[in-house]
């Protein structure tokens, strides 16, 4: 098989579909997925929520800049949000973080420990010196979402290949030629979206790194607390993010938010870092952990500044980043696949020029993200 387009994107999670469903309508656009199915890594694997406050000062106005779009979306039917809660509790040691986020936030209400412990019974309020809540955060039904996009994407009769990942790239005659198990693809522009393997595909191209890393997450699905219904409880955490919790189908999603940095791969959980994860949410709460149902792990990729690589390399012609979404991809592919398509199409941008020039990858300071934050 051999194929032509205006644009191939390397990647079939959301950040790859979502792009390539705003380019449709003006370009002739193909997604290369290595996998039988979009969605199968990060994407498939997000903690599916919505929150405002999350992430730096550049993810905060992309937050802010996709939530329109999540609310009164116009590529599925009916909302993707649902009403969920962020609630941030902190012992005595970790008041001064409380006190930095609460500065730095916007629709957060500050909690006595009764009013943490009435909305989320198993927090031990003896442990808790303060905390905080963003009513306002909200649970996105992902798989809508990304399908949304997919279709909008097909609709104007754009492409995905599956089983297609990239095996050699080259450019020649103003085109990039990308060589998989499915044929071979060209086209002028190539968008990577290719996740925690950007940086990998990027040397295949030629070009250079952005410093991409990958850092494994883990989670496990718990049974329910006995006695309770967590339905309408709040994700939960403190607020040094050493755990989270959150309601999933009537049982309880625990992570120990780890950040390990790993090789691109399909990622799995590490059995000690859970049950560590694990202790420490039971030594926060009055539940003991005697069942673990499932557990996975995903891949949140980071650069130094932890915000996104949006824009042309400086490096090589017709050669887009989209890349280093870390785990804020889900909720802010509207306002990314939004400034992609822009960018591509040599549209102005909507977002504010700040912004966009905080997410172009060959801004300073960009490099390898060891460090967590």
């Amino acid at each position: 098989m051999t194929g032509t387009a205006d644009v191939l994107v390397i990647g079939g999670g959301i950040a790859g579909i979502s792009a390539a469903a705003r380019l449709a309508p003006d370009a002739r656009v193909t997604v290369l997925e290595r996998e039988p199915a979009i969605g199968t890594h990060a994407t498939g694997r997000s903690a599916a929520i919505f929150i405002a406050n999350y992430g730096n000062a550049t993810l905060r106005a992309l937050n802010a800049a996709s939530a329109p779009a999540l609310e009164v979306p116009d590529f599925v039917d009916g909302p993707l949000l649902s009403p969920r809660g962020e609630l941030l509790v902190a012992t005595e040691a970790e008041m001064p973080a409380l006190e930095r986020h609460l500065a730095g936030a916007e629709g957060m209400e500050a909690l006595s420990p009764d009013e943490a412990v009435a909305l989320v019974p198993v927090l031990r309020g003896d442990l808790i010196s303060g905390a905080a809540i963003e009513r306002g955060a909200r649970d996105i039904d992902v798989d809508r979402l990304l399908q949304g996009f997919a279709r909008q994407l097909r609709h104007h009769r754009g492409t995905v290949v599956q089983d297609a990942g990239a095996e050699r790239i080259g450019r020649g005659g103003g085109v990039w030629r990308v060589e998989t198990a499915a044929g071979e693809f060209e086209a002028p522009v190539l968008v990577n979206a290719a996740g925690a393997w950007a940086d990998t595909v990027a040397e295949m191209a030629g070009v250079a790194r952005v410093g991409l890393v990958p850092m494994r997450r883990s989670a496990a699905i718990l049974p329910a607390p006995a006695g309770h219904d967590v339905d309408r409880w709040p994700l939960f955490a403190p607020v040094s993010e050493s755990w989270y919790a959150k309601p999933e189908a009537g049982k309880l999603m625990v992570s120990p938010a780890d950040e390990d940095p790993v090789d691109p791969h399909d990622a799995w959980p590490d059995d000690m870092v859970l049950a560590e994860g694990l202790d420490r949410f039971e030594r926060m709460t009055t539940v003991e952990v005697t069942r673990v149902e499932r557990s996975w792990a995903g891949l949140r990729s980071f650069v130094a500044d932890r915000s996104p690589a949006v824009g042309f390399a400086a490096d090589a012609e017709g050669f887009f980043w989209l890349a280093g979404q870390g785990g804020y991809g889900v909720q802010t592919s509207p306002a990314l696949s939004r400034l992609a398509a822009d960018l591509v199409l040599a549209r102005k941008p909507a977002l504010p020029a700040a912004v966009v020039a905080a997410l172009d990858p060959g801004r300073a300071g960009i490099g390898p993200a060891y460090a967590k934050s």
